[in-house]
């Protein structure tokens, strides 16, 4: 919540058509933006290599829930995927994994592909809970979708108290969780889904770190926040990611 309209459309033109130049190793980016802004910038992504996302969608399909955006507005806007449970919608908005997986099935529903976000705030990781707090957050969150719904779901993995602090989990410490998640797909599903499952990394990306972090096996991309604000920190994060 950071740009306003006119603010928000130009970074985007910036940022697509430094990907359309710079990008050549078939990278796929996707840009989420604040709601005021998909439909203007989905028409600028039209043909082009950045895909378009929203930030969240409501729990219910539609009716008399004033500001709320549904899974079928934000797809008929331009949307192509939704960031679902993201860490400070957790925190600040209370939304708990029941909500959120009735809003990953809405999305799945309407043709919108959930990044599903998990992970753990500084206290469950000093008390070594984050493996059972992923693991509930993945059970409760995702697991109840078909083998072929979940195929279509990208997961991010937050660590929470990196987010927004200037902290960031050491490529060991990401690599650990990200191989957690990735073990845990493959005994609730099978080592293919697993395999082939997006696991992102989101923690204070930048283009500093993103060499380590994404030389890692298990991470497969970056959730870009405050990096993402400037075009050429966004574009130089997701060039990285080609040389990893």
């Amino acid at each position: 919540m950071n740009l306003d309209y006119q603010e928000g459309v130009s970074l985007f033109s910036e940022i697509a058509n430094m990907a359309k130049d710079e990008l050549t190793g078939g990278q796929q980016v996707i840009v989420c933006s604040p709601f005021i802004h998909l439909h203007s910038i989905a028409q600028l992504a039209t043909g082009g290599v950045v895909a378009v996302g929203a930030q969240n969608i409501a729990d219910k399909e539609s009716g008399a829930y004033t500001g709320e955006i549904a899974a079928r507005q934000a797809k008929s806007a331009g949307a192509d995927y939704v960031i679902l449970g993201h860490s400070e919608r957790r925190a600040y908005y209370h939304e708990d994994d029941h909500t959120l997986s009735v809003k990953v099935d809405l999305a799945l529903k309407h043709g919108l592909v959930p990044i599903f976000c998990i992970g753990e705030t500084q206290e469950e990781r000093e008390s070594d809970r984050y493996f059972d707090v992923i693991k509930a957050q993945l059970a409760q969150g995702v697991f109840h979708l078909s083998n072929a719904d979940f195929s279509k779901v990208v997961l991010a993995y937050e660590p929470v108290w990196a987010i927004g602090t200037g902290l960031t989990a050491s490529p060991e410490q990401a690599q650990e969780v990200h191989h957690f998640i990735r073990q845990e797909i493959a005994s609730k599903y099978n080592q293919d889904i697993a395999d082939a499952t997006s696991i992102l990394y989101g923690g204070s990306c930048n283009p500093s770190n993103a060499p380590e972090l994404f030389a890692q096996p298990d991470i497969d991309g970056g959730l870009i926040g405050g990096a993402s604000l400037k075009s050429r920190d966004f574009t130089d994060i997701a060039k990285v990611f080609n040389r990893a």
